[in-house]
C-alpha cells in the first residue's frame, strides 16, 4: 500500500491494532538453508581504504537471503591470494564457498580489486577478476564483486549493483520538505534528485533504468512527472482534473499505466508515451488502483475494493473482466512481481486482525507466506532478480525502510537519513 490511495483504501477499511496470528494457510518464516560462504577481509597494500569491500560483499550475499557469511572471529587464517588458502580451515568452520581478494593503490588515485572465489570442497577456483576504480567506486566494485559470486554459486544474477528511490519528508508540520534520493540498494551514498515543499508520491524507474516517473503535488494536486535521471530534465505528463497518481512503466518503457478520477470515479488508464494518448482499462463503480504491468506488456494487476474489501485483480489493457488474484486475508493491495512473474508480493492483512504485513504469494499453488515482522508496513518494491524486497515502516515513532528476502530468512533496516522515509522503489538492472 502506499501513498495518497491509501488514504481512499482507508475510507473502507480502518488500520489500528496491535496483534497478528497466523492463519493456517500462512508460512511465517523462511526454512530455506543458507549456503555457508567465507568472504575474508581484503589484502591492502599502498594505502588505507574508505570502504571495506569483503564487508560490504559479505552484507550483499547476506541480504539475499541465499547465504550465511562465516564470521570473521570464526576465521583460522585470512589468506589474500590463491596460494596462502589452507582448504582444512576452511572445512573446520563449515564454509561452503572462499572468497579472497586484494587491494593494490596504482599511484593515480585509482586502486586495482583482484578477487577470487573457490569451492572448498571441490578445492577449485570458480570465479576470479580484476577491478579497478577511484576511492569512490569501491563500494561500486564491491557490489559488483557480490553480483559475480551470486551468479556463479546460485545461477542468478546478483541484484546488488542496482539503486533505489525513496522519498523523505522532514521539518516540522506546518513547514515540511520533501526530498526524492536515489542510493545504493543499500542505502548507502543517498543523492537529491528532487526537492519540494510539497509532498512527492511513487517514484519508479523506466525499465530503461534512464528515467524515473513520480507523483508532485506541486501544483497544489496531484500530478505525474517523468524526470531524467542523469540531467534532472522533467517533463509533466498529466494535468487531469482530480487524481492523477500511481504511475507504473510497462515493460518497454513505452506506456504508462496510471489512475485518474477525471470521470468521478478512480480507475486505471494507460498513457501511450509517444502519442501522449490516454485510455481507461478499468471501469468500476468500485476504487482500481495501484496497477503493476505483467512481462507480457499486456496484463495489469492492480488493487480494488470491488468484493468489498481491497484485493488484488488482474485485467488485460484492452479490456475484458479483471480477475480476482487473492482470497486469503481481507486486505491485499499494492501488488507487485518477482522476477519469475510466480510470486505475488503485497502488502496483507489477515482476518479478524488490523495490522499491516508485507506478505508474498505462490501464484500457483496459492500459498501465502508473511515476510515482515513489523506491523504498519507498504510500499514493497522487488529486487531485478526477485530475491529481495524492500519496503516502509515505522519504528520507534519514526517512518523507515526494511530489507527482507523472499525466502523470508533475512530481515534487516536499511541505514536512513534525516526524516521520515517513504514510497521506496527498486531500480531495474543498471548494467
Amino acid at each position: 500500500m502506499s501513498t495518497l490511495f491509501r488514504l481512499l483504501i482507508a475510507c473502507i477499511t480502518l488500520s489500528a491494532s496491535l496483534a497478528f496470528a497466523a492463519d493456517p494457510l500462512v508460512i511465517t518464516r523462511g526454512t530455506d538453508r543458507a549456503i555457508p560462504v567465507a568472504v575474508v577481509p581484503f589484502g591492502v597494500a599502498g594505502a588505507g581504504l574508505p570502504d571495506d569491500p569483503a564487508r560490504i560483499i559479505a552484507a550483499d550475499l547476506y541480504n539475499s537471503g541465499l547465504f550465511s557469511p562465516i564470521a570473521r572471529e570464526h576465521m583460522i587464517s585470512m589468506p589474500s591470494r590463491p596460494d596462502e588458502i589452507i582448504y582444512r580451515d576452511w572445512r573446520a568452520v563449515g564454509a561452503q564457498y572462499l572468497l579472497i581478494g586484494d587491494v593494490r593503490a596504482l599511484g593515480d588515485g585509482r586502486y586495482q580489486l583482484q578477487y577470487h572465489l573457490f569451492n572448498v570442497t571441490s578445492e577449485q577456483q570458480v570465479h576470479a577478476g580484476t577491478l579497478s576504480g577511484t576511492a569512490q567506486q569501491i563500494r561500486d566494485m564491491s557490489h559488483h564483486i557480490a553480483d559475480q559470486a551470486h551468479e556463479k554459486v546460485t545461477g542468478i544474477r546478483g541484484a546488488f549493483s542496482t539503486k533505489l528511490l525513496f522519498v523523505s519528508a522532514s521539518g516540522p508540520v506546518n513547514d515540511r520538505r520533501y526530498a526524492l534520493y536515489r542510493a545504493d540498494y543499500d542505502g548507502a551514498r543517498a543523492v537529491t534528485l528532487l526537492q519540494s515543499r510539497e509532498p512527492i508520491l511513487s517514484p519508479s524507474y523506466a525499465p530503461d533504468g534512464k528515467r524515473i516517473v513520480y507523483v508532485s503535488f506541486e501544483q497544489k494536486r496531484p500530478r505525474i512527472y517523468v524526470q531524467h535521471v542523469e540531467t534532472g530534465a522533467r517533463e509533466q505528463v498529466t494535468h487531469f482534473e482530480g487524481l492523477n497518481g500511481a504511475p507504473a512503466w510497462s515493460p518497454d518503457s513505452s506506456k504508462l499505466a496510471f489512475v485518474l478520477s477525471k470521470d468521478g470515479n478512480p480507475e486505471i488508464y494507460v498513457m501511450d508515451m509517444a502519442s501522449r494518448q490516454t485510455r481507461r482499462v478499468t471501469n468500476h463503480m468500485a476504487i482500481d488502483t495501484e496497477p503493476f504491468w505483467g512481462k507480457d506488456g499486456q496484463t495489469l494487476y492492480f488493487t480494488s475494493d470491488r468484493s468489498g474489501k481491497p484485493q488484488i485483480y488482474r485485467t488485460s489493457i484492452n479490456g475484458g473482466e479483471a480477475k480476482r488474484v487473492t482470497f486469503t486475508g481481507n486486505y491485499n493491495a499494492n501488488p507487485k512481481l518477482s522476477a519469475d512473474e510466480k510470486t505475488l508480493v503485497m502488502i496483507h492483512r489477515q482476518d479478524g486482525y488490523k495490522v499491516f504485513k508485507v506478505a508474498t504469494q505462490d501464484l500457483q499453488r496459492g500459498t501465502l507466506r508473511i515476510l515482515s515482522d513489523t506491523s504498519l508496513d507498504e510500499s514493497p518494491t522487488v529486487a531485478a532478480n526477485g530475491t529481495m524486497v524492500i519496503y516502509a515502516t515505522r519504528q520507534q515513532g519514526k517512518g523507515v525502510l526494511m530489507l527482507t528476502s523472499i525466502n523470508g530468512r533475512v530481515r534487516t533496516a536499511l541505514p536512513g537519513i534525516e526524516g521520515e522515509i517513504r514510497e521506496p522503489s527498486w531500480s531495474p538492472f543498471l548494467n
